[in-house]
């Protein structure tokens, strides 16, 4: 699947390569539980070949433990391409989600948690773990109980992360990376009465305010692979079990991103 929007020629001095775009390999919900080394490696390497960018949905492990973790990066041996993530409920589940980002980035993943952004050639990468609590006139409201009120705020600051690191993205083309989903949409297949545990509407307001080329999401298993927010911005849920049903080992997606210059040397050849 490739995106809609054509990259725009740059007019500035020397060469450029007309309609450069981007390949980014999508994928979440993994669930590595340390104990099925050179599993995810195959899949992987087809990564490496297929994409330029790997992009990771949460859920990498089955439950966050720091053990797990290090066989997930061991399974990525040989992905040279830059790789961008966010955690996913599993991961935060021991409790050890600051020694696990820890990990990753030593490894050389960005982890979007937290609202950070990145940029990679051109393409803006914003995200965050995202959380649960509904969706439109359903959507849990900070009400009563402290706990819900606090249930409420986890999302809210959720929202509030994604929308810093949309802001702070000089981009035009701009990738938004979740493990919770931010429509209902993409949740069709699953149980209509877990829909609130699967995302949250809330997300979708800085997307649809700010604007943003694509959406990345998983946790869903059995919902749907397509959707789109109220404004139109293409969502994907890229959960492996979603994939799997597609005959996807992966999703790839084609973005569109500014040219690269080329400049000439003195004696007329390429660099």
């Amino acid at each position: 699947m490739s995106g809609t929007t054509e990259a725009i020629a740059d007019s500035g001095p020397g060469e450029v390569e007309p309609h450069r775009r981007l390949r980014l390999a999508a994928l979440g919900d993994l669930h590595y539980d340390g104990r099925s080394a050179g599993s995810l490696r195959e899949l992987f390497a087809d990564i490496q070949r297929s994409a330029e960018v790997l992009v990771l949905c949460g859920d990498m492990t089955t439950h966050g433990k720091p053990e797990q973790m290090r066989g997930f990066i061991e399974e990525l041996t040989g992905v040279a391409i830059p790789i961008v993530a966010v955690l996913g409920n599993h991961d935060v589940d021991s409790g050890a989600e600051t020694e696990l980002v820890a990990i990753l980035t030593d490894r050389g993943v960005t982890v979007l948690d937290g609202g950070q952004p990145v940029v990679i050639e051109g393409v803006g990468f914003a995200g965050v773990k995202g959380f649960a609590g509904g969706f439109g006139r359903g959507a849990l409201a900070p009400f009563g109980e402290s706990l819900i009120k606090q249930f409420v705020q986890h999302a809210i600051d959720e929202a509030i992360a994604l929308e810093n690191g949309l802001r702070n993205l000089p981009t035009e083309t701009k990738v938004v990376v979740l493990h919770y989903s931010p429509i209902a949409e993409t949740l069709e297949g699953e149980p209509d009465i877990i829909f609130p545990f699967l995302g949250s509407s809330r997300l979708v307001q800085p997307i649809d305010t700010i604007g943003a080329t694509v959406v990345f999401h998983g946790h869903a298993h059995h919902g749907r692979l397509e959707g789109s927010t109220p404004g139109g911005v293409p969502v994907r849920n890229v959960a492996r079990p979603v994939l799997a049903e597609h005959g996807l080992p992966f999703l790839t997606y084609e973005l569109p991103a500014p040219e690269r210059r080329r400049e000439h040397r003195d004696d007329g050849r390429q660099p």
